[in-house]
């Protein structure tokens, strides 16, 4: 089959429609390829948007757990007035009710200013100024026992958080009324918020 220039003439319209065809479908093709291209990085974008939130909820719930386990050790700090403001006053009334129990023969203390506090090593306390209110207690004892039972009274009965540095104990009188007497160091401590006034 041969095609002349009459046929020519007839078939332009044919090949300029198919030639248009072409570019548009070219154009169609690039469009899509970028629009592809686009739908991909949108994806991968909303997948780590979907892998950020699954973090962020995971620290989110432990976070909430660790709140829920240490909201019960910060309450009872709380209960005990460990947290806050030094405890001067409940202190001295206390150890005035374990005077008149009789506990030991008599005591007296002395209990320093408070002071910040700097563990050795140091530990991190967080959001939180660890203080000490240093205390001397002298002790006059009929035996050994009665300093452990004052100490452990302390501890139990007395809000706040004492920590005993250490005891000497001296013989005084002669054999048949032998008393001891204990000369105890240790301090008190309170934690107050860094930001509280």
């Amino acid at each position: 089959m041969s095609l002349s220039k009459a046929d020519l003439s007839d078939l332009k319209w044919s090949l300029g429609a198919f030639a248009l065809s072409l570019a548009l479908c070219g154009v169609l093709y690039s469009i899509s390829d970028v629009y592809l291209g686009q739908s991909l990085k949108d994806r991968q974008a909303a997948q780590k948007q979907l892998s950020d939130a699954r973090t962020q909820l995971t620290a989110a719930q432990s976070d909430q757990e660790n709140m829920a386990t240490y909201a019960k050790e910060y309450n009872a700090l709380l209960a005990r007035k460990i947290i806050g403001n030094e405890q001067r006053l409940d202190w001295m009334e206390g150890l005035e009710k374990l005077r008149l129990e009789g506990r030991v023969l008599d005591f007296k203390y002395t209990i320093t200013p408070q002071q910040t506090f700097t563990p050795n090593p140091p530990a991190e306390a967080g959001n939180f100024q660890l203080n000490r209110s240093n205390m001397t207690l002298q002790v006059e004892l009929l035996h050994e026992e009665q300093l452990l039972h004052l100490l452990s009274a302390m501890r139990t009965h007395l809000n706040g958080w004492f920590m005993l540095d250490g005891c000497t104990l001296t013989r005084s009188g002669s054999n048949e009324t032998s008393k001891l007497k204990a000369e105890c160091t240790g301090g008190w401590f309170t934690m107050k918020s860094k930001g509280a006034p």
